[in-house]
């Protein structure tokens, strides 16, 4: 998917003319941002954004996020276990020290 992002007034009203006007290639607009199917005809939508308003519009490819491909089994267990603790008002850090759970500071520091 492509992702349009826009920084002026000009370029978020021509970004809903688009969505509007050609709902077959838009996925989900957001207001300031839009995510455009991978056709041509998306590209193309994308291009004479950026092209009419220049650097006031981002695109960027986007992919889906698949976390059994990008996150380790460690990470996904400990944002389950996370979610079912007996606390919620409980913050991870808490949470994670004393059991066999991923360091919050250690996760800041790795990329997927």
């Amino acid at each position: 998917m492509l992702l349009v992002i826009t920084y002026s007034q000009a370029a978020r009203q021509t970004l809903r003319n688009v969505a509007r006007a050609h709902e077959d290639c838009v996925v989900r607009h957001f207001g300031r941002a839009a995510l455009l199917e991978a056709t041509e005809f998306g590209a193309f939508q994308a291009l004479r954004l950026r092209e009419k308003h220049g650097t006031a519009v981002q695109v960027e490819w986007t992919e889906p996020f698949n976390e059994f491909e990008r996150v380790s089994a460690g990470v996904r267990e400990a944002a389950t276990a996370y979610e079912a603790r007996e606390k919620p008002a409980t913050p991870y850090e808490r949470f994670a020290a004393g059991r066999d759970l991923p360091d919050p500071d250690g996760m800041r520091g790795r990329e997927l």
